[in-house]
C-alpha cells in the first residue's frame, strides 16, 4: 500500500548553527547518511515537547523565540466550524489541538514519498483532546492514507478549491502544493471529519526534533528485532549496517529519527504500525521530560530550533501564548495521557474509518469524557450533553418548517424510526422516508447533511441530545439513530443523553503515556 513506500529525502536547508550535534548522533554509518540526507522530516510529538519545554525556558529567550513563530492566516479557516465546547460546571473549557507533522518532497527525491516536487504532505496528524480538567488528554491518531471529504480550502492566491470526496487526508495539508503546507486546509477537513472544533494547530517540523532527543539525553524505545539501513532506505538495495538493536535502548538524534520513520522491517510495513511507534515515542518523550527536567542552560539552542520549526494557528502566534497553553498542559499526569489510532479498515491500498465506531468516539470527545465511557473526573454519568446547538426557530414559528430529511434506523429496534419520525413532524419536519440503515450497530445517532444544509441540520440535531452532525457528499439530510435513542417505557422515542461507551476492542488498544515502551509497537506480521 502506499504506506510502505520510502521517505528518504534531501535537506534543502542547514541545521540552526546552534545545535549541529544534534543531527549527528548514533552509529558511524547513521552519521554519514544523516550528513548527506538533512532529513526535513517533521514529526508532530516535537510540537507537544516543545510545548513542555517553552514553559520552563522562561521569559529571557522570549524576543528572540517570539520572532521565530509562523502563523497562517486566520481567513483560512472554514466560514462553516463546529460550535466551540462549552465550559463545564466549574467554569473550564475542554481544548482541541491539532498537531501536525509534515515530510516535504523537494529536490531530487521528490519521487521516494509520492510527493511533487516542492509540495509538502502531512504524514502524522494527531487530534489531542484536552479535557476540562486539564489533568487528563488524549491523542487521535489519524491514519495519513483514510479516505475522506476534504473541504473546499484557500490557496495561497487567495481563492478556495472546491469539495473534494474520497481522497487520502494527508492530500489536504498538500493543497496549493506549497513546501510550507496547508495546515489551514488540514484543520478544515479534520473539523469536517470529526465535528469537533480545532481550537489550535501546531505543525512542527525536523529542525528542533534531534535537538529535543538530546537535550534530555535520550528516549527509551523499544524493537522486537534488529534494523538496518536497508529497512529505514529500501530503495538502497542491501541490507546494510545495523542502524537499531533488538530490545530496548536510548536513542537521540539520528537514531531517533530512524526509529520514529521506521516502517520496513518491522511488522506488515504499512503506517499503521508506525503510528503506533509514534505513540509510544511521544509517551516516552513526555515521560523523560517530567521525569528528569530540563537544565536551563540547554534550553536556548533547543528552544530556539523548535519553535523555528513551529507554524500555528492565529491564537498561538506568540511565545505567551505558547507559554499560557504549555502551562495548562502541566498537570497531566503520564498515566492520564493516551493514546489511540482512529477505528480503521483497510480499503484496497488505503484506509477507511469503521462506523460506527469512529462516531462514537467523536461523540465521547464532544461529551468531554473518557474513552471508557466516564468523565475525565471518574464519574460515570454526566448531564445530558448535546453535540449540536440549538438552532433558532424559522419565521413560521415551528423549527423545522420547511426541512425535509429521511430517517434510517441504524439500531434494529422495532419501532424507533416511526417515534423519530413522529417526534420531528411535530416539530414541522416533513419525513419523507422511514428504512433501515445499512448498518444496525450505531450507538450514536448522527445527522448527515449536504453542501449548504448545516443550519437545517442543527435543527434535527437539537431534538435529539447526543446527536452527532456529519457532512456528506450526497445532498439532502438523513437522520441515522443510533443506540443513545431508546423507545421510552410508554412507547415513546427517548434520548439517553450520553455517547455509549466505545467498543472494548477499540479501547484495549489505547496506550497511556506510562505505559512500558515495549508493548504494542508493531502492526501485522513479520515484526
Amino acid at each position: 500500500m502506499s504506506g510502505a513506500r520510502d521517505e528518504t529525502h534531501e535537506h534543502d536547508g542547514a541545521a540552526p548553527e546552534e545545535i549541529p550535534e544534534a543531527t549527528v548522533d548514533g552509529p558511524p554509518a547513521a552519521v554519514a547518511r544523516g550528513t548527506r540526507r538533512r532529513t526535513k522530516k517533521i514529526v508532530a510529538w516535537t510540537a507537544v515537547g516543545t510545548l513542555v519545554l517553552l514553559v520552563v525556558s522562561g521569559g529571557a529567550i522570549y524576543y528572540r523565540l517570539n520572532s521565530n513563530i509562523k502563523s497562517f492566516p486566520a481567513e483560512a479557516m472554514s466560514a462553516e466550524r463546529p460550535p466551540a465546547a462549552v465550559p463545564d460546571a466549574t467554569g473550564n473549557t475542554p481544548v482541541n489541538v491539532l498537531l501536525i507533522g509534515s515530510d516535504s518532497r523537494g529536490g531530487a527525491n521528490s519521487g521516494l514519498g509520492g510527493g511533487e516536487s516542492g509540495t509538502a504532505r502531512s504524514d502524522t496528524t494527531i487530534l489531542l483532546h484536552v479535557y476540562a480538567d486539564h489533568k487528563h488528554a488524549i491523542g487521535i491518531s489519524i491514519p495519513r492514507d483514510t479516505l475522506v471529504t476534504i473541504p473546499a480550502c484557500r490557496l495561497p492566491d487567495g481563492s478556495w478549491t472546491s469539495e473534494r470526496t474520497h481522497t487520502m487526508f494527508n492530500e489536504a495539508f498538500s493543497v496549493g502544493e506549497t513546501d510550507a503546507g496547508n495546515p489551514a486546509c488540514t484543520q478544515n477537513t479534520v473539523e469536517k471529519l470529526t465535528g469537533l472544533r480545532v481550537d489550535h494547530t501546531i505543525v512542527a517540523n525536523f529542525e528542533g526534533f534531534a535537538a529535543m532527543t538530546k537535550a534530555v539525553h535520550g528516549v527509551e524505545v523499544c524493537l522486537p528485532n534488529d534494523i538496518y539501513q536497508g529497512d529505514v532506505n529500501p530503495n538502497l538495495g542491501a541490507k546494510g549496517d545495523l542502524l537499531l538493536s533488538k530490545g530496548k535502548q536510548n536513542v537521540q538524534g539520528q537514531q531517533a529519527l530512524d526509529y520514529v520513520r521506521l516502517r520496513h522491517g518491522i511488522g506488515d510495513g504499512s503506517d499503521i504500525g508506525r503510528m503506533l511507534r509514534q505513540q509510544a515515542f511521544l509517551g516516552s518523550l513526555v515521560s523523560k521530560i517530567k521525569g528528569q527536567g530540563i537544565n536551563p542552560t540547554t534550553l536556548l539552542p533547543l528552544a530556539d530550533a523548535a519553535t523555528r520549526s513551529l507554524v500555528v494557528d492565529p491564537g498561538l502566534a506568540s511565545v505567551a501564548k505558547l507559554l499560557e497553553f504549555g502551562s495548562s498542559l502541566k498537570n497531566i499526569d503520564l498515566r492520564d495521557l493516551k493514546f489511540l489510532t482512529t477505528p480503521w479498515r483497510f480499503s484496497g491500498e488505503r484506509v477507511e474509518l469503521v462506523h460506527p465506531a469512529v462516531d462514537t468516539l467523536w461523540a465521547t470527545l464532544k461529551a468531554d469524557r473518557t474513552i471508557d465511557g466516564q468523565d475525565a473526573a471518574g464519574s460515570p454519568t454526566t448531564p445530558p450533553a448535546t453535540s449540536a446547538p440549538s438552532a433558532p426557530a424559522s419565521p413560521s414559528g415551528t423549527p423545522g418548517a420547511g426541512v425535509k430529511l429521511v430517517v434510517l434506523d441504524g439500531t434494529a429496534t422495532t419501532g424507533l424510526a416511526g417515534k423519530a419520525a413522529t417526534t420531528l413532524e411535530k416539530a414541522g419536519f416533513s419525513v419523507s422516508g422511514t428504512v433501515t440503515a445499512t448498518s444496525q450497530e450505531y450507538d450514536t445517532t448522527v445527522v448527515e447533511y449536504g453542501a449548504g444544509r448545516r443550519a437545517d441540520a442543527q435543527k434535527v440535531a437539537a431534538l435529539f441530545p447526543g446527536a452527532t452532525l456529519s457532512p456528506v457528499s450526497t445532498a439532502g439530510i438523513r437522520l441515522v439513530l443510533g443506540k443513545n435513542y431508546t423507545l421510552g417505557q410508554d412507547g415513546g422515542a427517548e434520548p439517553t443523553g450520553t455517547p455509549t461507551a466505545l467498543p472494548s476492542t477499540v479501547v484495549a488498544d489505547a496506550r497511556s503515556a506510562d505505559q512500558d515502551t515495549c508493548a504494542n509497537t508493531v502492526f501485522g506480521s513479520g515484526g
